[in-house]
């Protein structure tokens, strides 16, 4: 009986960490066709939703280069308006399948990664829409720091079909 109790415990403990371990919100799908050497270099953060690593910032942009190892780096850096002070981090990006996917896993923070889905990007590389792991995060980017109101309207129509609460997002000031 003990046995079986403990293997019960086991798949239990199991199902919920593979539960938590979702990587897209229900709904999203992550581009396929993705030109990672196409998606290098800068981008200007639009919206997002609040969170702790990014609170009180503005004129946000992250950067996009390749490590020596085949990973990317990811620079973000923005400014506290807060504190009147620039922020920066530096990370490393990997993709969790294959290349051609817009799906990857980044990490600012040694071995803890967070989900990085490419859900929409326009075939010029100029406008990105970005899920993160649940419809706690996600991301407009622009490669300039504005943004036309028909792709706009397009990336929110497309994340409020997947159940974001767009009212909910930061609209990102760059002004800097």
């Amino acid at each position: 009986m003990k046995t079986t109790n403990n293997w019960l415990l086991a798949a239990v403990l199991i199902t919920m960490i593979c539960a938590s371990c979702s990587h897209i919100p229900k709904g999203a799908k992550p581009v396929s066709g993705f030109q990672p050497d196409r998606y290098l270099g800068k981008w200007h953060e639009i919206a997002r939703f609040d969170y702790v690593f990014e609170r009180n910032l503005n004129n946000v942009t992250a950067t996009y280069s390749y490590n020596q190892n085949g990973t990317i780096k990811v620079l973000n850096s923005g400014y506290n308006y807060k504190k009147e002070a620039w922020k920066s981090a530096t990370g490393k990006a990997k993709f969790r399948n294959d290349r051609s996917t817009g799906a990857l896993k980044v990490s600012f923070f040694g071995p803890f990664y967070a989900a990085y889905n490419v859900i929409v990007i326009d075939q010029d590389y100029q406008y990105a829409l970005v899920a993160g792991k649940n419809l706690k995060y996600l991301w407009i980017l622009s490669r300039t720091p504005a943004i036309p109101a028909g792709i706009k309207q397009q990336y929110l129509e497309k994340a409020a079909a997947i159940g974001y609460d767009t009212k909910g997002l930061i609209w990102v000031d760059h002004n800097k």
